[in-house]
């Protein structure tokens, strides 16, 4: 099944391809443009579709496995306290990356693209970055409001209330438990169902967009786009390395062989919501118990999201690089620090990592309207930083699991049943 899906997604990404270059060549602008729109209708219906099943999944997934821990909540706290230090140092690690790959690429320096209009503006809302916005907005005013707005930080916030409410609440709370457990397989036989047109969307995201735009666009940016996608690769690598030191290098082929499905599926989607379900059923066939799969993931997807931060301070510094702004090494330093701090606050919302390069630009003196020369290629850097954000998320579970794995052996806890 997985090697079936993940061969018919990449035959659509290529027919994608092939398709959306054909109008682009043989229609004018004006139709090819309303033959893009009439298949982005398939596209955003199957990423509803899989927002339908995400946020019923992390509840029902994170409330089960926390009750399945018995109320215990310092392993709750030394499971979400190792896995921040890992999203931590992995995020560095993104920035440095980020930074030393378009410092060595350069792709701006002598581009020669044309400079947006003084005064002109992205068109972007930069309003979601201010610390008390952030701050009670970690807060849900209702779980159902939580649910219907797909706001999953805050379901997460819930489901931790309630799954530790319901593991002190012993006998009496077990129906719960085993309704949480059962909202969570009934997620994921959907998911298995709405996975089926996964093939169809993708080939209509990828021919709508090259219709409209033409494969020129992505020779235009070609140096842009070929440094992040190195930067991307060295990304992967420095994930796959530091969770081999903690799983062991012998295990990581075969996790890469169980992630490789839902990562072909965030690249060629350009969305790691799209994959969740299938990351979650990955890390449970390789061995990660589900009670901690289902607590580090969804964190995971609120608080590591490395492709899109390593993508922030490339943008940036290109964007720099375009107009010639000399940044001096304080400067760019400074930069990584609040990249650091502003990703973590970006889970949501929409066109995220637009919408931080935009709230940074102003910051260090760069236009915001800068942001406009790298609009029209950011869907295909999205496919490469939606698909580097699983594997991360990934790395981290595997990692989190081994390290807890690890401790119950060293005490002597008896296994906990999944």
């Amino acid at each position: 099944m997985l090697k079936s899906l993940t061969f018919w997604i990449l035959l659509a990404l290529v027919l994608g391809l092939a398709a959306g270059g054909v109008v682009h060549g043989m229609l004018p602008a004006q139709e090819a443009a309303g033959f893009a729109r009439s298949l982005t209708l398939v596209t955003d219906i199957f990423l509803r579709l899989i927002k339908m099943i995400i946020a019923p999944l992390v509840l029902g997934a994170l409330i089960s496995g926390i009750g399945r821990m018995g109320g215990d909540v310092v392993a709750l706290s030394r499971i979400g306290g190792r896995a921040v230090i890992w999203f931590i140092a992995t995020s560095i690690g993104a920035l440095v990356i980020g930074w030393a790959t378009v410092t060595a690429f350069a792709p701006g320096v002598g581009l020669g693209l044309p400079l947006p209009a003084t005064g002109a503006e992205p068109g972007l809302s930069t309003e979601a970055f201010t610390f008390r916005r952030f701050a009670t907005e970690l807060v849900p005013t209702s779980i159902f409001d939580a649910l219907a707005r797909n706001n999953i930080l805050q379901v997460v916030v819930f489901s931790l209330f309630a799954g530790i409410a319901l593991a002190r609440m012993g006998e009496k709370g077990r129906p719960l438990v085993a309704g949480a457990e059962a909202l969570m397989d009934l997620m994921l036989i959907v998911t298995g169902y709405v996975m089926k047109v996964a093939p169809l969307a993708v080939f209509a995201a990828v021919a709508a967009t090259i219709a409209e735009r033409g494969l020129g666009v992505v020779l235009t940016y070609g140096k842009f786009m070929g440094g992040f996608y190195v930067a991307l690769l060295l990304l992967v690598l420095l994930n796959l390395a530091a969770c081999g030191l903690v799983i062991g290098y012998g295990a990581v082929p075969r996790l890469v062989a169980e992630i490789r499905d839902p990562f072909v599926l965030a690249f060629s989607t350009a969305s790691s919501e799209a994959a969740y379900p299938r990351i979650l059923a990955a890390l449970d066939r390789f061995g990660i118990p589900n009670r901690i799969s289902s607590f580090v993931l969804p964190l995971g997807y609120s608080f590591n999201l490395d492709g899109s931060m390593m993508y922030c301070i490339f943008a940036c510094l290109f964007i720099a690089q375009a107009y010639g702004i000399e940044l001096s090494l304080f400067e760019q330093v400074a930069m990584a620090a609040l990249l650091l701090i502003t990703s973590k606050g970006i889970a949501g919302v929409p066109r995220a990592s637009l919408v931080v390069i935009a709230a940074t630009l102003p910051v260090f003196g760069l236009p915001a309207a800068g942001l406009l020369l790298i609009l029209g290629v950011d869907h295909f850097l999205d496919m490469g930083r939606s698909a580097t954000n699983v594997v991360g998320n990934a790395v981290a579970s595997a990692a989190v699991a081994q390290w807890e794995m690890d401790r119950e052996a060293r005490v002597g806890l008896p296994a906990v049943a999944e």
